[in-house]
């Protein structure tokens, strides 16, 4: 796999000027339509073998170009603040949105690589941090990214000769760094993985490309050439291509509608026993948060339901237990424009809690298989997909000790024509009632539809739906508490 870039390529200093001239104004030229045009991202991932430029040729892009417009990144030990929620986190709140460039030094592949080199993890683990690449790249590109991966590569030859001319140079042998006597130590074993990942995570949408990295003119070439051609490609693509759906039914049944159906809405709560049993459920949860084995955990409240099904009340029962700094309110709307130019996880990821915090969110990442399948905002292909992206989601959350819990608030049409109608008579609650919500009224059947697909698709053992009866505000309540705190205690028996 590396044969071709230890043949010892090279480029004299005229040719290279000469090329270099046409070269940076075509790379501005399409930099600046990258920004008009502001239709997807460009991220280029920095990895391979120390010493083989991967630095000095970052700097020359960075001057061929407008660096207004280029993120550098560089992921090298976590911070407090990263530690403290999922791995996935920091590379997510760094993303670039559309119509600028990234640039990521010390990216996922370059900590799976010396995680494996140095011993830390086994194949097993290799092969899963392979899998979550692939799954995200596939997921960034399905959302109109483009990405370029590039391996820098020298010869164990090449590498020592390098070291050995720095080290003989008073004025440049501080560039060695202990990094590059490490992988001039283990460097057959770093190929070798390299190889395996280069080999499992090289796609059509996200290929990597090997640049001999011995002479400086050769790889500033290659690489800015690279870039421009895919980047041009990508600009007069002015539709970017599709894959088909497929075509069959979500579920077995023809009428997924049943699963609603099959609640039982009557469920009531007389006012003395709710008022006991959600002052237990309350002290409960304000107990379970307290707990130091907590500490190693956060909580993550998704609720979702009809317009009008009391998510509100809910969330005020949920809050009144505990202190305002433990927790924090997600209310969920139309993306703005920032949301908009980055893929649309990315709002969520970023209001990932850290450690012994609890967020709730007031809708959440499932609008993509409910409101914007329903309302048409996105393409079937988009939402049909979005399921397995979320499953990744939430198990990556899990992964990191984040207890998830999952609501659907359901009510009939009767109960919630009861309550818009309420809403329009007290002058208090008036707000809460929209022409969006009434419109939304028109398309139950097709919500119902979503609902059904959505809990097949995406309750699983790790992030279950609970399903809740919520015609009766005060059994809606209860329920919802008293599943918060059964998750909860759950997870700290297991530890």
């Amino acid at each position: 796999m590396f044969e071709s870039a230890e043949i010892g390529h090279s480029i004299d200093k005229d040719s290279y000027e000469a090329a270099v001239s046409e070269l940076r104004q075509a790379l501005l030229d399409a930099q600046f339509e990258l920004k008009q045009q502001a239709r997807f991202p460009l991220l280029i991932l920095i990895n391979g073998i120390e010493g083989a430029g991967k630095g000095e040729t970052v700097k020359l892009l960075n001057e061929w170009m407008d660096p207004r417009l280029i993120q550098v990144e560089s992921f090298v030990m976590p911070t407090d603040e990263e530690l403290a929620r999922p791995a996935q986190w920091r590379f997510w709140r760094r993303l670039p949105p559309k119509g600028r460039t990234g640039i990521f030094f010390g990216n996922w592949y370059s900590q799976m690589l010396h995680a494996r080199v140095d011993g830390d993890i086994k194949d097993a683990r290799l092969d899963q941090a392979i899998d979550f690449a692939e799954r995200l790249e596939r997921m960034l590109c399905d959302e109109g990214a483009l990405i370029f991966k590039f391996w820098f590569h020298l010869s164990k030859k090449q590498l020592r000769q390098r070291l050995k001319a720095l080290e003989k140079d008073p004025q440049r042998s501080w560039q060695i760094s202990s990094l590059d006597w490490k992988q001039s130590k283990v460097y057959d074993k770093y190929v070798r993985y390299g190889e395996r990942v280069l080999r499992r995570t090289s796609h059509d949408y996200a290929p990597w490309y090997v640049i001999e990295g011995a002479d400086p003119h050769y790889r500033s070439l290659s690489v800015g050439r690279i870039i421009l051609e895919g980047l041009q490609a990508a600009l007069k693509q002015k539709d970017a291509p599709r894959r088909t759906p497929h075509a069959a039914p979500l579920v077995a049944s023809l009428d997924n509608r049943a699963l609603l159906d099959s609640l039982d809405l009557g469920q009531r709560l007389e006012k003395d026993d709710y008022h006991r049993q959600i002052a237990q459920e309350q002290a409960r949860l304000a107990q379970l948060m307290r707990d130091k084995r907590f500490r190693r955990h956060a909580v993550m409240a998704v609720f979702e339901g009809n317009d009008a099904a009391g998510k509100g009340g809910a969330i005020r029962r949920v809050t009144a237990a505990l202190d305002p700094r433990q927790y924090h309110v997600v209310p969920i709307a139309a993306p703005t424009e920032e949301e908009r130019a980055q893929p649309y996880l990315w709002r969520f990821w970023r209001h990932v809690p850290a450690r012994r915090m609890l967020t709730i969110f007031d809708r959440s990442w499932y609008g993509r298989v409910l409101v914007e399948r329903v309302e048409g905002f996105c393409s079937q292909a988009d939402w049909l997909r979005a399921y397995s992206e979320i499953n990744e989601f939430e198990e990556q959350l899990a992964d990191h000790g984040i207890v998830l819990v999952k609501f659907w608030l359901s009510i009939d049409k009767q109960t919630q024509m009861q309550r818009f109608q309420e809403r329009e008579q007290v002058a208090f609650k008036r707000y809460k009632i929209t022409d969006e919500d009434w419109r939304n009224r028109d398309k139950w059947d097709q919500y119902v539809d979503a609902v059904g697909d959505m809990v097949d698709r995406t309750s699983t053992e790790i992030a279950p739906w609970t399903l809740v009866e919520a015609n009766d505000k005060r059994f809606a309540r209860v329920k919802v508490l008293r599943t918060l705190n059964d998750a909860l205690a759950r997870a700290l028996d297991r530890d």
